[in-house]
């Protein structure tokens, strides 16, 4: 399902402020030095040190490889995704790469920044978030780990939506992430963040947690505008499903879409302005523009503003 991520290797994923990591590269680091934990074997790139060359291996081959390292890295990228019921919205988009629902946006964008940090050398891990943290993994920086986040990835993404069930309690989660990830590193969460009115500040307090452990955020507030923010519904009796708890409701959506829209304008200004007061990368997403719209922008906007 990840076969193009090729067209994007030309690009970079910078990391903003300084990164625990152990080797010269793309990110500022305020440690020197690296691990001898070996990893594995990594062809030889013209211009870069010899110092890690395989000889040895040399010898037998007659080619140049590096003995590369599994703490050998400049930046450690927490990717993490809100894959509760609501990220299914619109239940059409669910594996649709053109037409992405929520959760496709984010395990596509995810696998596109494996792809730029595997080829930095950059390591990188996933978490799943939903009423807690389903599952959350350890940073590395191989082929192989990539291939298994993606295998993970590709199993979001045939999700069946008639099966959603899985709520929310993002803030949490989000409590226990900071608290888990032990060195400095950048955490990148794709979330619709639509939480009830009353969990809207302890959900900011989760966020300030994230940069009180001198962690770079970088938030993918993910939505569908042409739903979730313009309310563009038929105005005719329409029956509306909470796709985490089930309940069902059915309204004249012309009644209650300017209550509607008021409170979405309200509740994303809020978070966007909590995310520059707390030095949080805010990115609105409109999953209805599709992924290229949205991701290669943001990709050569983040290098130029290096």
């Amino acid at each position: 399902m990840f076969e193009d991520l090729e067209r994007y290797k030309w690009l970079d994923f910078y990391a903003r402020q300084t990164v625990e990591g152990f080797i010269a590269g793309l990110h500022r680091s305020p440690f020197h030095g690296f691990s001898v934990e070996f990893a594995e074997h990594r062809q030889y790139s013209p211009g870069e040190s010899t110092r890690n060359i395989d000889w040895k291996l040399y010898g037998r081959t007659d080619r140049l490889y590096v003995k590369s390292f599994e703490e050998e890295t400049n930046l450690r990228c927490q990717l993490v995704i809100d894959h509760s019921g609501s990220m299914l919205l619109p239940a059409e988009g669910q594996g649709n790469r053109q037409h992405p629902n929520k959760l496709t946006f984010a395990c596509y964008a995810a696998a596109v920044l494996t792809e730029l940090l595997v080829r930095q050398r950059d390591a990188f891990g996933l978490s799943l978030l939903s009423e807690g943290i389903d599952l959350q993994t350890d940073c590395r920086s191989s082929r192989a780990f990539q291939q298994y986040l993606l295998q993970l990835l590709e199993a979001e993404l045939r999700r069946d939506v008639t099966d959603a069930g899985k709520g929310t309690d993002i803030t949490e989660a989000l409590h226990l992430t900071a608290e888990r990830l032990h060195r400095r590193s950048m955490v990148v969460i794709f979330t619709d963040a639509l939480v009830k009115p009353a969990d809207h500040d302890p959900l900011m307090d989760a966020l300030r947690h994230l940069r009180h452990c001198k962690h770079e955020v970088l938030l993918f507030h993910t939505l569908h505008y042409g739903q979730e923010i313009d309310f563009a519904f038929a105005n005719r009796p329409t029956e509306f499903i909470d796709l985490e708890s089930g309940r069902r409701l059915k309204v004249q959506p012309a009644e209650v879409a300017e209550q509607y829209r008021e409170r979405m304008r309200k509740q994303t200004a809020d978070l966007k302005r909590h995310a520059i007061q707390y030095r949080i990368d805010y990115q609105p997403v409109d999953v209805g523009l599709g992924m290229d719209q949205i991701l290669m922008p943001f990709l050569l906007k983040r290098g130029r503003q290096r």
